[in-house]
């Protein structure tokens, strides 16, 4: 069996970065090797993007310009980072990957989702998850988390309520095309709770 790639998945504050780590921390105990990443980012020139990406800024970014960047953030994460540890025989946990871009440049930012599609499969050779967890939380209660961290919110984060509303909305659009895919989880719930039903899911469908 191939090293599998799982993504997570989730509007800004949804527990997706909790849960890849617990999910670490299991496969540890269990003695699987994997890779933890995440995107934007995962490599040095990548990380150099991230910030471009993310940073608060008073000129405006272009919808056009924040999906170019995106995508060539993963063009050179997914050669550098991804598809190495996936050919030596490790699982890859990433953080964020194609259904990110999908809902918030495709949906939110309006930007034909002909267009995206094409770019995603350019940027990442093809590359598809094979399991992705979407955590669905309203906005509201994400954006209500993230004003309890001592982090000042980045550029999308500080995007407004309707924004974040669409994301998650696309997000939905998408489980509910590709439900073989993406297993949807209500993010609302405990931390503990909601890592039983990724435990249980990674369990019967990858034999971890």
């Amino acid at each position: 069996m191939k090293a599998p790639f799982v993504t997570f998945e989730g509007i800004e504050g949804s527990g997706k970065t909790t849960q890849i780590r617990l999910l670490s921390d299991y496969l540890k105990t269990k003695g699987i090797p994997h890779r933890v990443t995440r995107e934007p980012g995962g490599t040095p020139l990548a990380d150099e993007i991230r910030a471009l990406l993310l940073s608060p800024r008073d000129e405006s970014v272009f919808p056009e310009t924040e999906l170019l960047l995106y995508e060539a953030a993963r063009a050179q994460h997914v050669r550098s980072v991804i598809l190495p540890a996936l050919s030596s025989g490790l699982a890859v946990l990433c953080d964020r990957f194609c259904d990110a871009t999908s809902a918030y440049q495709g949906f939110s930012r309006e930007i034909g989702g002909d267009r995206i599609d094409w770019l995603n499969a350019f940027a990442s050779g093809g590359l598809s998850p094979d399991l992705t967890f979407l955590l669905d939380i309203p906005p509201e209660e994400g954006l209500t988390r993230l004003r309890g961290r001592e982090a000042r919110p980045d550029r999308i984060e500080s995007e407004s309520l309707e924004f974040h509303r669409k994301v998650r909305e696309g997000y939905l659009r998408l489980q509910r095309d590709r439900p073989d895919r993406i297993v949807l989880l209500e993010g609302s719930h405990s931390a503990e709770n909601v890592f039983r039903r990724v435990r249980e899911t990674v369990s019967a469908r990858l034999a971890w």
